[in-house]
């Protein structure tokens, strides 16, 4: 790994973990430059969980008294259904080809990109169609958290709408279930990855203390950006890196 390689890594998680703690879009940063880096792809989307896990912990750890408040009995059912289904998708990365995950990559970007714009406003149509979801149902957890296993990109906004499905109205409990269980389907996933050895260990545990840096740097720059231009410029990242792997793969 040359010199630009670490830095580039590093500025990738930095960036990173400021994302992630002004309203995410983060794995836009670190997944890409890892690819760039030359780590085949499956590797990279490990190793670009283990780089973004410090942010998730701190987050859970922030929004602790919100955790709290949720029905004890509830939250371990949920606990449980997360470390499933975390298990699942990450079981279902390592049986992926790199071909076959490199061709999917593009499209969970751009996906995982147009969640990130529109969140607003899935989240408010997913509101009104609450009376039609079981809250706090098995289905709805288990197959958000199977996507967090296999490809961690879009996963706050996508579990803050099944959120809002279930009838939450709270943001800020939807804030700390949202980081708690990302967290714990992330430490999973980590824990099925490094025992079948595809994380890149020397580049994720550089770009962890990035991130972690970044993610303390964020608060600041948050209050000093208007969120319009945040989110218009993670969106137009989004994008720029879904062109990108679209020309990798099919140009």
């Amino acid at each position: 790994m040359t010199i630009f390689d670490i830095a580039l890594l590093l500025a990738a998680a930095f960036g990173a973990g400021v994302l992630n703690t002004i309203a995410g879009g983060g794995t836009f940063l670190t997944f890409p430059a890892l690819v760039f880096v030359g780590i085949p792809p499956i590797i990279a989307n490990a190793t670009s969980t283990v780089a973004v896990l410090p942010g998730y912990l701190g987050g859970a750890l922030g929004f602790r008294e919100e955790v709290k408040a949720f029905d004890r009995k509830q939250l371990y059912r949920l606990i449980g259904i997360a470390l499933l289904g975390g298990a699942f998708g990450s079981v279902l990365l390592l049986i992926s080809s790199d071909r076959a995950f490199s061709a999917l990559v593009p499209f969970l970007l751009l996906i995982a990109t147009l969640v990130f714009l529109f969140g607003a406003r899935i989240r408010a149509w997913a509101a009104k169609h609450s009376q039609s979801v079981t809250p706090y149902g098995f289905f709805g957890m288990f197959a958000v958290s199977t996507y967090g296993g296999y490809f961690n990109g879009g996963l706050g906004i996508i579990l803050l709408a099944l959120f809002a499905m279930w009838g939450m109205t709270n943001i800020h409990q939807m804030n700390g279930l949202k980081t708690a269980m990302s967290f714990i389907l992330s430490v999973i996933s980590v824990a099925i990855f490094a025992g079948a050895g595809i994380i890149e260990w020397q580049a994720g545990l550089m770009m962890m203390v990035a991130s972690t840096l970044g993610g303390y740097a964020g608060a600041p720059i948050s209050k000093a950006l208007p969120m319009p231009v945040v989110r218009t410029v993670i969106a137009a990242v989004g994008f720029v890196m879904s062109a990108v792997f679209f020309w990798r793969v099919f140009g």
